[in-house]
């Protein structure tokens, strides 16, 4: 391969953290500058669950929270934007990169017991579904806390990042200890 292009970073299938970190860190700027908000993602799945909710039943616009997030206003549409675009970078990136997975890990392999795709799936959508349903009690998700409450120095994302180290952690020897 020709990396005479500077665009040969694109094709490598994991890129430095540092540098990756620093433009999310960047990001930042934008975000608050244009639309007054920070990064986040957790409340796009309200937005676009409560449009949604509300094709079937428009009494769900009537709840002041559904309401607030489904309104056409540059933070909920650019968490959107953001959720959508980190799924087609990815896609984008995996295609450059070359990089290929199994759709089943070893590590998850041996730590459900079975190599079925099916509960895989289900134990990771359902893993997914009570980080986003603690991820909205707590108004804010672990990209949130993390990336955008951390840079503000918020003392609630301190907390909160400090908690999630210290429950994956934990989860981790609970759910692993036999591999």
């Amino acid at each position: 391969m020709n990396c005479s292009s500077g665009a040969c970073f694109l094709r490598r299938k994991a890129w430095s953290p540092y540098a990756a970190g620093i433009v999310i860190g960047l990001l930042q700027v934008p975000a608050f500058l244009l639309i007054s908000t920070a990064l986040g993602a957790s409340s796009s799945y309200v937005t676009v669950g409560g449009a949604l909710a509300a094709l079937f039943d428009p009494a769900v616009m009537q709840i002041d929270y559904v309401a607030k997030h489904v309104a056409a206003t540059g933070k909920n549409l650019w968490q959107v934007a953001l959720v959508v675009g980190v799924a087609i970078g990815a896609f984008v990136s995996m295609r450059l990169s070359g990089a290929r997975r199994q759709p089943i890990s070893p590590v998850w392999r041996r730590a459900l017991g079975t190599s079925s795709p099916a509960v895989r799936y289900m134990v990771a959508f359902v893993a997914g579904f009570i980080m986003l349903f603690g991820a909205r009690l707590a108004d804010g998700c672990t990209s949130g806390h993390g990336l955008s409450g951390m840079a503000q120095m918020a003392v609630s994302s301190t907390i909160a990042v400090t908690f999630m180290f210290v429950g994956g952690i934990a989860t981790a020897f609970l759910v692993l200890r036999r591999i």
